[in-house]
């Protein structure tokens, strides 16, 4: 579940973000309390509302007064941005630079991104 290998509210956070991205909070949905996730992950409530309000900050959940948290509109698209990015710099660029370090032409790269997608992974 959580693990020590980075900060708790590091993961809480994006153990959120991902329910957001696969629907199971879907845009509008009112989050569980700070109190609620803290018992179900068994850590201290402080560390939780660390990792909401990281959330917050970056415009995925919104506070309603009294009421609890909620995933804002957009929040999706918004997150699909960030791992989009993400997914570009830590594994995209890296293989492009192999790839021109090998000589491969860009078809060549896309052929071989597509047969691994499509699970013959066959490099040749």
């Amino acid at each position: 579940m959580l693990d020590d290998s980075r900060p708790i509210f590091v993961q809480v956070a994006e153990r959120i973000a991902g329910d957001v991205l696969d629907g199971t909070l879907p845009e509008g949905s009112q989050v569980p309390s700070t109190t609620e996730l803290s018992a179900f992950l068994r850590i201290n409530p402080a560390t939780v509302a660390k990792g909401m309000a990281e959330l917050v900050a970056t415009g995925v959940l919104h506070k309603r007064r009294g009421i609890g948290m909620f995933v804002s509109e957009g929040a999706r698209a918004r997150l699909q941005e960030q791992r989009r990015a993400a997914f570009v710099d830590e594994f995209v660029a890296p293989l492009v630079r192999e790839a021109g370090r090998l000589g491969l032409a860009p078809d060549e790269v896309a052929r071989l991104v597509v047969d691994a997608t499509r699970g013959a992974g066959a490099v040749r």
